[in-house]
């Protein structure tokens, strides 16, 4: 009995002293592999456990070098790295080391007592004085691993703030400031907070005409020699400090350059020019309608400096979209005044622009194709920054339907935009941001026609305003929208199929939509930052002929007639769908996305049910990734399994869905994720030909789960995801068990960017 023991832990062994070895294996003479670092704290008083959690969070962002990358407790990497040896060509061994593989990383003393310096400066910068950090090292093996240890006594606070109190007029707008200043009595010592203080004096100032202060011309001394762990701070201006800084500056001209480059003559008098609301602009080529200008430019003759000013109209300039490079240069007028004239510099970028788009794409449901557009660009087409965009494009799809029948659908279409950067209306708004608001006009028609069993014309025309709060704030508002689809050329043969099949004769049916619709988007994620969790929400609301089917007194409920617009019977409905979205990051690259998400639509009036194409639908690539495109659902009913016939898509009045998914890095471009998608779509109404889909308090019992694990490439401009979804949880099975482990029935996705 002994001997099986020690033969079992000698199988336990030898792997960890095999591994461990491999590890240190490229290390030469002396050398120690750095396997990281660990922080205490010793605080004499006390502080709190979430005090001192914190502090060695900080403190340890601050080491430095990081210790190679492990994947479950094994450096992968560096393991790949040794094991290619000291490859003599550009092989596969050259390619595995220097490609897939990472160095080892070295224990230096050098750079480990720079970190002591540097975490001693940072309890400093904390208000912990003359404190210690001591460091100590551990050897195992060939491996090396530190320990600092922060002895730290009470943490300084402020005492009292003082401003300051000269009569000039820069120190008393400081001394106006105290009311919102970052500094409080009270506080812990910060020198964050000092720096941001000084920060936001600075763009306060600029804000009120100070165009030559600099944060650097104001001092926050610190008295830490008062006593009892606290500090006195008092905001001085440097003796040094020129002149110019003490005053208030004006706007005196504003000249555009709406043509420049490196030819153009910029020493031109301009004070004998014509003006345009109060700018000069020079533009010999008549490129752009003055208007423009004076619709994105904030600073105009006569006012008071201000930063804020400065930025959006650069902002302006830049959303236009016209402008390939924007500058602004302020000089001092020659006027006895304290004014300043104020020159743009804008490139136009080039007008026009055409690009052609080939692409491929294999679908869950066994389709295959492809389709090729063309694009079609011109900006500034009428001379005002407008955008005009065509798109012409041409697809072809081939779907299997089992027993060896095949479908072949073929569309082709195009797409006309305009973007005006204004609002064209009676709606008259200007926003405060940096970002000129939109009027978008579109009109678009497609010709769909499938295996000659019938044909679809589409048409569709909108009139949108478009406009942001800021760059993660968007809203669209389309006041005037219609979508038009006709059937036509109905194949007799398809049409038994339509008259039997109730939803396959939805997917074609003829549709009428006119009413507005309103979107809102937000997304942390715009502006670039280093956040630990960032969000997404996109919020809409959509309507039809809600005032057209009240005024007409549509009810075709009671009534069994229907109103129509061009011998088309108009929808009238109402539906609203979010989308909200939480990216929660442990690194760089490890990565916890979660999404809820669904909606809900309600017909009424004129209509019995919502329009197809309005309809929620569940399953697929973007979806639940473990069930077929668009198949899933509603509710308990099973419309069959794709992989052996065809199943029509399964659209519901009402969805909800929520999905998780954790996404790291493997090496190189290669990521990896793993899955969880959960969720459903019902019908408001009882459906006698899908027993199952209405909606009712049985809902829990019928969420669909599946799981799953997924490979991506991240080329930097492209991301190519394969996903392997299996059902767990299969809400039609009529057992009082629904979960299963499905692999039978397992989908893979194969899709272009990440799901959410």
């Amino acid at each position: 009995m002994k001997g099986s023991n020690y033969s079992v832990l000698l199988l336990f062994c030898l792997p960890v002293f095999f591994y461990s070895c491999s590890e240190t294996k490229s290390l030469e003479e002396g050398q120690y592999l750095y396997n990281g670092a660990s922080i205490k704290i010793n605080a004499v008083p006390p502080i709190s456990r979430s005090k001192s959690s914190a502090l060695k969070t900080e403190l340890a962002g601050l080491l430095r070098p990081k210790p190679n990358g492990a994947f479950l407790g094994i450096r992968v990497k560096l393991l790949l790295y040794n094991m290619a040896g000291k490859p003599k060509g550009k092989g596969l061994r050259y390619l595995i080391r220097e490609k897939l593989g990472e160095p080892p990383v070295l224990a230096s003393y050098a750079a480990m007592e720079k970190n002591r310096t540097v975490l001693q400066n940072r309890l400093e910068n904390r208000g912990y004085f003359k404190d210690t950090v001591i460091l100590d090292t551990i050897y195992k093996g060939r491996k090396l691993s530190a320990i600092y240890t922060a002895d730290v006594g009470k943490q300084y606070t402020i005492r009292n703030i003082t401003y300051p109190s000269s009569p000039d007029s820069l120190s008393q707008e400081i001394s106006r400031m105290a009311g919102k200043s970052l500094l409080k009595k009270g506080d812990p010592y910060n020198l964050d907070i000092i720096k941001n203080e000084r920060t936001r004096i600075d763009a306060h100032l600029k804000q009120k005409g100070y165009y030559y202060f600099r944060a650097d011309d104001l001092l926050i001394r610190a008295d830490s020699a008062v006593g009892d762990q606290q500090v006195d701070m008092t905001l001085v201006i440097k003796k040094s400090t020129s002149a110019e800084v003490f005053k208030i500056y004006r706007i005196n001209e504003v000249v555009v350059f709406a043509d420049y480059n490196v030819h153009v003559d910029t020493s031109i008098n301009v004070s004998d020019l014509p003006q345009f609301e109060g700018y000069t602009i020079i533009d010999s080529e008549k490129l752009f309608k003055p208007k423009i200008f004076s619709q994105a430019l904030v600073f105009k003759s006569g006012d008071v400096y201000n930063r804020r000013n400065q930025d959006l109209s650069l902002n302006r300039l830049i959303s236009l979209g016209v402008f390939k490079f924007v500058k602004i240069r302020f000089d001092e007028s020659d006027t006895a005044e304290r004014k300043l004239n104020a020159y743009y510099y804008l490139t136009p970028t080039e007008k026009k622009s055409i690009r052609f788009e080939v692409s491929g794409l294999t679908q869950s449901n066994d389709a295959n194709g492809g389709q090729v557009s063309v694009n079609w660009r011109n900006r500034n087409i009428f001379r005002g920054a407008e955008l005009l965009t065509t798109t012409v494009y041409f697809g072809y799809l081939r779907q299997y339907l089992g027993q060896g029948q095949y479908t072949n659908t073929t569309k082709l279409g195009a797409d006309i935009s305009l973007f005006v950067p204004r609002v064209i209306g009676p709606v008259k708004f200007q926003t405060n941001s940096g970002f000129i608001p939109k009027t978008r006009f579109n009109i678009g028609y497609e010709f769909f026609n499938q295996s000659n069993e019938y044909t679809l014309n589409s048409f569709k025309a909108g009139f949108a305003y478009i406009w942001k709060e800021s760059i993660t704030r968007e809203h669209t508002l389309e006041i005037f929208r219609v979508i038009l689809v006709n059937p036509t050329h109905i194949d007799s043969l398809y049409q038994l199929q339509l008259d039997t099949n109730i939803v396959l004769a939805r997917s074609i049916e003829r549709t009428f939509i006119i009413g507005p619709a309103y979107n809102f988007n937000f997304n942390s994620q715009l502006k670039p930052n280093h956040n630990k969790n960032n969000y997404y929400f996109n919020g809409n609301m959509d309507l039809s002929a809600n005032i057209l089917g009240i005024a007409s007194g549509a009810n075709v409920q009671k009534t069994g007639v229907q109103n129509t617009i061009l011998n088309v019977p108009y929808s009238q409905y109402i539906r609203g769908e979010i989308d909200f979205r939480h990216y929660l990051s442990f690194s760089q690259y490890t990565v916890l996305a979660s999404r809820i998400t669904g909606g809900m639509g309600y017909a009424y009036g004129n209509s019995y049910t919502m329009p197809f194409v309005k309809e929620f639908f569940v399953g697929g690539a973007n979806d639940i990734r473990a069930f077929r495109s668009r198949s899933l659902g509603p509710g308990s009913y099973y419309a069959g399994n794709k992989a052996t016939t065809f199943v029509a898509d399964q659209p519901g009045d009402i969805k909800m869905e929520i999905n998780s998914e954790l996404r790291f890095k493997l090496f190189s471009i290669v990521r990896w994720a793993f899955f969880v998608d959960a969720g459903n779509d019902w019908t408001l109404r009882y459906d006698s030909s899908r027993v199952g889909s209405q909606f009712t308090n049985q809902w829990p019992s019928q969420i669909a789960v599946g799981i799953g694990t997924g490979l991506r490439l991240d080329i930097s401009i492209l991301l190519l995801r394969l996903d392997l979804g299996i059902p767990v949880r299969e809400p039609w099975l009529t057992s009082s068990n629904k979960w299963v482990f499905d692999s039978k029935n397992s989908v893979i996705n194969f899709a272009i960017g990440y799901p959410f």
